[in-house]
């Protein structure tokens, strides 16, 4: 089985090192240049590995029973020869400009939530993973708030059972049925990222 985590901390290695021709902007730019990086991997071409990308659960045997369930994967690695090995990844990017604190941080727990749908739902994925990028301390800086929805990005605190959306009219919660944890690693000046592994 592929090493998810340790391809990732390459990709942002592989980032800082060639910071003067490889810029990460937005979400977009995030899903081609992890999906390049990985798709050039000789490791990973040898094995029979392919890199998809938007890829519908609907491929995967899966039918969404909720208006609020995401139907995309942002990058799917399959192997040609075995069909139940395949890895789902979910990507986000948050900068400055996109403020809304605690309506981003929901939209990270959801990416969490898909993923283990997909893990439960979909045919022949063995571990998904979640990817966030920050460009903004706010995300993860114990300032302000620090409980709620806050506690989980800024406190340390693990993410487990039944997150309610804590802003805007329509109010829902998601149910997480595993326990994780966020952990902040530094990517160059002013970016953090962390990896949660769904499994």
């Amino acid at each position: 089985m592929l090493n998810i985590e340790s391809l990732v901390n390459d990709f942002f290695s592989y980032l800082i090192k060639h910071k003067e021709d490889i810029e990460i902007y937005n979400e977009f730019s995030f899903q081609h240049e992890l999906g390049i990086f990985l798709r050039i991997r000789k490791k990973l071409n040898d094995k029979g590995y392919k890199i998809q990308f938007e890829r519908n659960v609907k491929d995967f045997g899966y039918i969404p029973k909720d208006k609020n369930e995401k139907k995309e994967i942002d990058i799917v690695i399959l192997n040609k020869y075995k069909n139940d090995e395949k890895y789902a990844i979910e990507l986000k990017f948050a900068n400055t400009t996109n403020g809304q604190y605690p309506e981003k941080m929901f939209s990270f727990i959801k990416d969490i939530h898909f993923m283990e749908t997909v893990k439960a739902e979909c045919k022949g994925f063995v571990r998904n993973y979640c990817i966030t990028i920050v460009e903004d301390e706010n995300f993860y800086k114990k300032k302000g708030k620090i409980d709620g929805i806050y506690a989980y990005f800024r406190n340390g605190k693990q993410i487990t059972g039944d997150i309610e959306k804590p802003t805007g009219k329509e109010k829902y919660s998601i149910s997480l049925e595993k326990t994780y944890q966020i952990i902040w690693q530094k990517f160059g000046e002013n970016k953090k990222f962390y990896i949660v592994e769904i499994s």
